[in-house]
């Protein structure tokens, strides 16, 4: 397995350098394995013998599958069935099935690799906490000389890892610029059509280790050469302006709620499909909005973004059981370290402090909060935050517990 380091250099290689001015967002960007790092085929993420662990050993459901053939998603029922004793559902993934549809042209789509194969989750959790962007994983595998979707846009950006076999790409420069979630290729698909008939942009053959960028927006399709075809996509959900727009929006409406005059009744008789009658009220409204907007501080945008963004993942998975061993015999002569993807903050009351993260809350007194400040800047040996922090064994124990700390190797 290739040594640990940044994944954006891992993917991009030297290119990454100037990815963020003159790339992000922009343009497509091809990186093949010999520029990435020679003898790197991405082979240690996902091969096929990972994905016939997930279909035949893993008990995977929908909607972690799905299968498509001649441009559309197959229903269901063509490759689930139920889990027998024990198990009363009726969604689980049959690999026969499976096999037979694969067989028959379909295109397997194994769907949120970064909550189901680990190697991929390690990569998206390092990915994601680089680009500031949540991040999912997918893996298309395509049957010899097939085609799982026409061409079309995504709304998110993504890198594509070719893992196994080749794989032809059409691109075409975009229809949309920069489309957001609610803007699908499906709503332009005249528009799409008639641009994919267009020379293309980009045509191009991925083989393993070869790494794609393409922002959102940017036509492509994809047809498997030779043999059976593996790639992986890496969907960067991006924050755009439109979110900073949105969190205005829902901010200046929560204000104006608490004013009187916003919320008084429009006159009786009012007629509101005439824009004559709406203007005096409209216009008053319309002051305070533009008053409140310009008054509106960013921490409070900030603080909004920061809710969703709790949401919009998880972080680093950490076994449970395992947690709870590594807190019971935690020593001094250990080293701990900030669990990944925890987007921890501490919050300071006049009952005390907490610490709020995507694990959760728990209060915590001020030794541990000056040991988890400690540990943001670096791993740390317990003996050393015992004797700079003042924090107890005990205390470190509760975070191991709470999901905050992760323990590591024994301290030099």
């Amino acid at each position: 397995m290739p040594a640990e380091r940044p994944a954006l250099d891992r993917l991009l290689g030297s290119a990454s350098a100037g990815f963020a001015e003159e790339i992000w967002g922009r343009a497509p960007l091809l990186v093949t394995s010999d520029e990435r790092a020679a003898g790197d085929d991405l082979s240690d993420l996902f091969s096929l013998a990972a994905a016939d662990e997930l279909l035949a050993g893993r008990g995977l459901r929908t909607p972690f599958l799905r299968l498509a053939k001649d441009g559309k998603t197959l229903p269901d029922k063509d490759f689930t069935t139920g889990g027998g004793v024990g198990a009363g559902i009726s969604d689980q993934i049959d690999e026969d099935k499976v096999r037979r549809r694969f067989a028959d042209g379909a295109t397997v789509v194994l769907q949120a690799l970064h909550r189901t194969w680990p190697p991929v989750a390690r990569l998206v959790d390092g990915l994601s906490a680089e680009l500031g962007h949540p991040i999912q994983a997918n893996c298309y595998l395509t049957p010899p000389q097939n085609q799982g979707f026409g061409a079309h846009y995504d709304v998110h950006d993504v890198f594509v890892l070719q893992v196994h076999g080749s794989k032809e790409w059409i691109v075409h420069a975009p229809v949309v610029e920069h489309p957001l979630r609610d803007q699908p290729w499906a709503e332009h698909r005249a528009a799409v059509q008639q641009r994919a008939a267009e020379e293309p942009l980009l045509r191009l053959t991925l083989r393993p280790g070869d790494c794609l960028y393409l922002p959102r927006g940017y036509l492509h399709s994809a047809r498997a050469t030779g043999g059976i075809s593996g790639h992986l996509t890496l969907g960067v959900h991006t924050w755009t302006r439109h979110h900073l727009a949105d969190a205005l929006a829902d901010e200046v409406l929560r204000a104006l709620r608490e004013l009187t005059e916003a919320r008084a009744s429009l006159p009786l008789g009012i007629e509101v499909d005439d824009p004559a009658a709406l203007a005096a009220d409209l216009d008053a409204v319309r002051q305070e909005f533009q008053r409140l907007l310009a008054d509106l501080p960013g921490d409070r945008i900030a603080a909004a973004l920061l809710a969703d963004a709790r949401n919009a993942q998880r972080p680093a998975a950490v076994p449970p059981f395992q947690a709870l061993a590594d807190a019971e015999a935690l020593t001094d002569a250990d080293t701990l370290r900030l669990r990944t993807g925890l987007l921890l903050r501490i919050e300071e009351t006049a009952d005390g402090s907490s610490l709020r993260s995507r694990a959760g809350r728990c209060t915590v007194d001020d030794a541990q909060v000056a040991a988890v400040r400690r540990l943001a800047k670096s791993p740390a040996g317990v003996a050393e935050l015992r004797e700079a922090t003042g924090v107890s064994r005990d205390g470190l124990r509760m975070l191991i517990r709470e999901g905050i700390l992760e323990r590591g190797a024994e301290a030099p």
